[in-house]
Order: structure tokens, then C-alpha cells, then sequence
């Protein structure tokens, strides 16, 4: 194991890692939740993210766990639980995973095996320090439908469409949501305190819901 590059305060790149030592850091790692692994055919990410990273993470996770309330569907959200398969050679830890279309499929799993069970319907990744890995391309071939990616300005929703994400701006899992709009309501976090925001949130979703009644 062989570190070869070191990109910055947060990040860290190893090259030559095999399955069994990226699936023993794995478990490693359990008792640091903060960490980021990212791994792609023997080449290992680890990140460290900062706060930045960790508010809108959270915030983005808190937007949709509120609309799935007002909206009365369930979903299994699983944080940054870790997708991963061994035939494929790729894994990688999600800033936030949930299961909403195919949630009944696994809402009593006590553990997901994604060599079996379908994948997480959507992801979701906050990407202000940028990733040295391609993971679209992990995503695309666990096959998660549906990706948001916000930089910290923009947030850009994909669409998995023939083995490939398109950029749509609308999401397939709440279609109620426009990528302009949760940009619109990330950028209140400037001036608004976090639960008041939540609060404006589902106002929000509860007008648009009576309007289209």
C-alpha cells in the first residue's frame, strides 16, 4: 500500500489497494463517520470534509427526510452508508443515500447486500472540495437512478438514462422539486437559522401541494 499523492489538508490518495484492504479500512473507519472512502479498481480516496461540506450535507439530508413527511411517503435513509460491489471493483460512501421508490424492498433489511438488492434511489453529494475520482462513473455502474451534486453555489440533479446520468432539472424521486429551487432554499442558509429554514421549507411544500390539489 503505497501513498503517492496528497492533494490537500483533506485528502488523500492510494494507489495499489486491494479489495480486502479497502474493505478492512471500511470497517476501520466505522468509528469515524467523518471519513470519506472512495475506492475504484485499486486506486483508494480518503477524504476528511470540512465544515462547509458537513452543513450542507446535513441541510440537503434535512430538505428531504421534510418533504418526504409532507408528502406522506416513506423512505429508508442511509446516511453515508457504504455502496459498494466486489465484482465491480467500486465502492464509494454517499454524503447521503436514500431508498424512496424502492423502499418497501428494503425497508426490513437489517443489512442491504447491493450485489442482490437494489441500489439507493437516490444520492446525494456535496462536492465543494472536488473528488480526484470520477464518481458518476461509480455511481453509474451500481446503477443509482437518480444524483444531486451541489458545489456549494449550484446544484445539478442526474438523471441515470442508458447507462449514462443526464442533467435534468427536475427530480424523478419528488417530482415537486426543481434543482432551482432547493438552490433557492441552500441560499437561505446565508441569512436564515437552520430550523427556521426547515420551517420555510415546508411551508413551501405545502402551498405548491394545496395548489396543485
Amino acid at each position: 500500500m503505497t501513498a503517492t499523492l496528497i492533494q490537500s489538508p483533506d485528502l488523500v490518495i492510494l494507489r495499489n489497494i486491494s479489495w480486502q484492504t479497502y474493505q478492512f479500512l471500511v470497517k476501520d473507519f466505522e468509528q469515524q463517520p467523518a471519513m470519506r472512502l472512495t475506492y475504484d479498481r485499486g486506486l483508494l480516496e480518503i477524504r476528511m470534509p470540512l465544515d462547509p461540506h458537513e452543513t450542507y450535507r446535513k441541510l440537503l439530508g434535512r430538505l428531504v427526510e421534510a418533504l418526504s413527511e409532507e408528502l406522506e411517503i416513506e423512505i429508508r435513509s442511509l446516511g453515508s452508508r457504504t455502496c459498494d460491489r466486489e465484482d465491480l471493483g467500486r465502492g464509494l460512501e454517499p454524503d447521503q443515500c436514500y431508498y424512496i421508490q424502492n423502499e418497501q424492498a428494503v425497508w426490513d433489511k437489517e443489512q442491504i447486500d447491493l450485489s442482490k438488492d437494489p441500489p439507493p434511489d437516490l444520492a446525494i453529494e456535496v462536492d465543494i472540495t472536488s473528488s480526484s475520482i470520477n464518481r458518476l462513473d461509480i455511481y453509474t455502474d451500481l446503477g443509482v437512478p437518480e444524483v444531486w451534486r451541489y458545489d456549494g453555489q449550484n446544484l445539478i440533479m442526474y438523471h441515470l438514462e442508458n447507462q449514462q446520468y443526464q442533467n435534468c432539472s427536475r427530480s424523478i424521486a419528488f417530482p415537486l422539486l426543481t434543482s432551482s429551487e432547493i438552490e433557492r432554499f441552500l441560499n437561505l442558509k446565508k441569512t436564515t437559522k437552520e430550523n427556521a429554514l426547515i420551517r420555510l421549507f415546508r411551508e413551501w411544500v405545502r402551498e405548491n401541494l394545496a395548489t396543485n390539489e
